[in-house]
């Protein structure tokens, strides 16, 4: 055993330390203890069979920004100002002023008033800046994390060179459009002073075209430097690599989470190790090239599952597996639509469950993997049926830690007692999923009842009419247009789980109890809301780019840096 490990008594007078792993993308079918028969996925299967899996864990948004913002803070997003009210649904620009409010209270702020070392590596997507560079108001290091290594925004195509991303296209073409005309009423307002047919001073003349050339440098050729202003890694607050080496991204995040562990291993510590598989692009890396069934996604879901064994690995090798909480999850399902005319598939599978990303209430959107390991104190290969969600973890590892401070309200609970088979019913009587500010879909756990009913107010349009998501576009938005349903659609999905089988007052005995039961909870919810307001932090103003908030290395707008990869493997964290 090594110097470092951990001798019982030693671990039973100590607090136990947290290990979260959360995936990007992934459709709950991707994986092979949750169904896939096609792909293997030993090491997280191992998690599951060593520890606990859910059945129905639940995000509480299908998309990244609101999902992890709930994720973090226990609470929808809603109460966090980070549910969009538009066009944008997740934060688009590293040099927007919008993110995770530094009022907010998340899991590791809390974890840090116990004595806990506090970890991020990897994706944060939850801003950076508010009101000038460098205040670093949404910065993971403002949120609880003691140290951070990763990707403050997300990875996105144009952080591949050559691709572009269909980011807000309507309002880059609009920006276009707007700059041409502004350009032709330069040049018209020049022929005619020219021709005498307009009197106009050359000053104003002069203050017009650096207005013209200034609002096309500022609102429309951000769109075109994506990968320049977003795609960049950050060690605390500083930017080491702008714009980053994709190929190197997996490994660098890989070593930093290890070498976080192997630093913190003789106190009390979380590692959130929020990886970029198996968001686009996909990775291009020889050693796994080839090696599924399913062509570069399916390589990109090994090389995934071999660093959650490599992390895993670690974990046991220092002796800390029975003093360690260890967690496997996704932001939200797998993306549908996204396919590539020579690699084929880019998007995940979510088995058996309607829709996606992006869409609403459907299953598949919000349908995750949930995996739970702590040999000692989980029995191995339990599995839990009952409705559990992501802002659980938050009152979990509260209550682990032993902060028995007053909180806010919360929207998860303690899921100890679930885990460890204390109790049989989940206390999420009710879930709300939203998809910006809008609630979509409600579901109800009626006690005494194995049901699982989900009644569905909105949903997106397929398209064309009959698909299974949005395949003339790259997403199936839920917002726009969309089909509203006056009786509301209702599920069983417990019975039907694909809802697939609507439920009407002749097949369901409970139809209007389960309509009239859900409309009292809507409104019960919705005072909770109403008791504390908050900015929103995803109108079209905070979301769009600021060059004076934009994250740079070196001297802006001429931003540009490379991390020394010589000695990243031997790096020792800065803790």
């Amino acid at each position: 055993m090594l110097a470092l490990s951990l001798t019982s008594a030693e671990q039973m007078d100590r607090k136990p330390n947290f290990v979260l792993m959360m995936v990007d993308d992934l459709g709950i079918g991707d994986v092979g203890c949750y169904g896939n028969n096609t792909i293997r996925t030993p090491n997280i299967d191992r998690l599951a069979s060593e520890g606990v899996k859910l059945t129905q864990h639940i995000a509480a948004a299908p998309l990244c920004s609101p999902s992890r913002a709930a994720f973090m803070t226990g609470r929808y997003a809603l109460r966090s100002g980070m549910d969009s009210v538009g066009i944008a649904p997740v934060l688009l620009f590293l040099g927007g002023s919008g993110g995770l409010p530094p009022s907010e209270t998340t899991f590791p702020k809390r974890l840090q008033r116990q004595g806990y070392t506090t970890g991020l590596v990897g994706k944060w997507h939850l801003g950076v800046s508010c009101e000038h560079r460098g205040d670093h108001c949404h910065h993971p290091n403002r949120h609880g994390f003691s140290y951070f290594y990763g990707l403050p925004f997300t990875l996105f195509d144009d952080c591949l060179p050559g691709e572009e991303s269909p980011i807000m296209p309507g309002t880059q073409e609009s920006f276009q459009h707007l700059s041409m005309l502004l350009g032709i009423g330069f040049i018209t307002l020049v022929c005619l002073r020219v021709l005498g047919l307009f009197s106009i001073s050359p000053s104003l003349l002069i203050a017009l075209f650096i207005f013209i050339v200034l609002g096309t440098a500022v609102w429309y050729i951000p769109f075109k430097w994506l990968r320049m202003w977003n795609c960049i890694i950050m060690r605390n607050h500083e930017v080491i690599e702008q714009p980053f080496t994709i190929e190197t991204v997996p490994q660098r995040l890989l070593d930093e989470s290890m070498n976080f562990i192997k630093s913190n291993a003789d106190r009390p510590f979380l590692l959130f190790f929020s990886l970029v598989h198996i968001h686009t692009p996909l990775f291009k890396n020889p050693a796994f090239a080839g090696k599924s069934r399913h062509g570069r996604y399916g390589d990109n879901l090994k090389e995934m599952d071999w660093m959650i064994g490599k992390v895993t690995d670690m974990v046991d090798s220092l002796g800390l597996t029975n003093n360690t909480l260890m967690y496997f999850t996704s932001d939200h399902g797998g993306h549908l639509e996204l396919s590539d005319s020579e690699i084929g598939q880019t998007g995940g599978w979510n088995g058996i469950y309607k829709g996606g990303k992006f869409m609403g209430g459907w299953e598949g959107g919000i349908r995750v993997p949930g995996i739970f390991r702590w040999p000692g104190r989980l029995a191995a290969g339990r599995v839990v049926d009952e409705p559990t969600s992501l802002m659980d973890l938050y009152p979990t590892l509260k209550h682990l830690a032993k902060d028995t401070q007053p909180d806010r309200h919360l929207d998860g609970y303690n899921l100890m007692p679930l885990l460890e088979g204390k109790v049989e019913r989940s206390e999420h009587e009710f879930l709300f999923h939203y998809c910006g500010v809008k609630l979509n879909a409600v579901r109800w756990h009626p006690p005494g009842s194995d049901s699982v009913y989900k009644v569905h107010f909105v949903t997106p349009k397929f398209s064309p009419p009959g698909a299974i998501g949005c395949y003339d576009t790259v997403m199936c938005l839920c917002h726009g247009d969309q089909t509203h349903h006056n009786p509301p659609l209702l599920y069983d999905i417990f019975h039907d789980p694909s809802e697939s089988l609507p439920l009407t007052s002749d097949t369901e005995p409970r139809y209007s109890e389960i309509l009239q039961r859900t409309a009292r909870a809507v409104e019960k919810h919705e005072i909770t809301l109403s008791a504390a307001t908050v900015e929103s932090q995803m109108t079209l103003d905070k979301i769009l780019w600021r060059p004076w908030l934009q994250p740079c290395c070196g001297t802006f707008p001429f931003c540009g840096c490379k991390e020394n990869m010589t000695d990243i493997s031997e790096r020792t964290s800065e803790f």
